[in-house]
């Protein structure tokens, strides 16, 4: 079990954590995912799961992922 942590750009209110929270956990593999709009972060817990394709859905529905690169 991976736990795998996502700042995000966007989110303004508890609607916007419930989008997505969603849209991750319909992505096969993730198991639980919190979001919270105030901070920006998106924890996710999840088997074998690629950052990407976590990032990718966020950005995806709209949301600005922000990048330790």
């Amino acid at each position: 079990m991976n736990e795998i942590n996502i700042k995000v750009n966007g989110m303004m209110c508890g609607g916007c954590e419930n989008r997505v929270k969603n849209a991750l956990e319909n992505i096969e593999g993730v198991k639980n995912v919190t979001a919270d709009h105030t901070t920006g972060n998106v924890n996710v817990v999840c088997d074998a799961v690629d950052v990407k394709t976590l990032e990718e859905t966020i950005e995806d529905i709209g949301y600005e992922v922000i990048r330790n690169d």
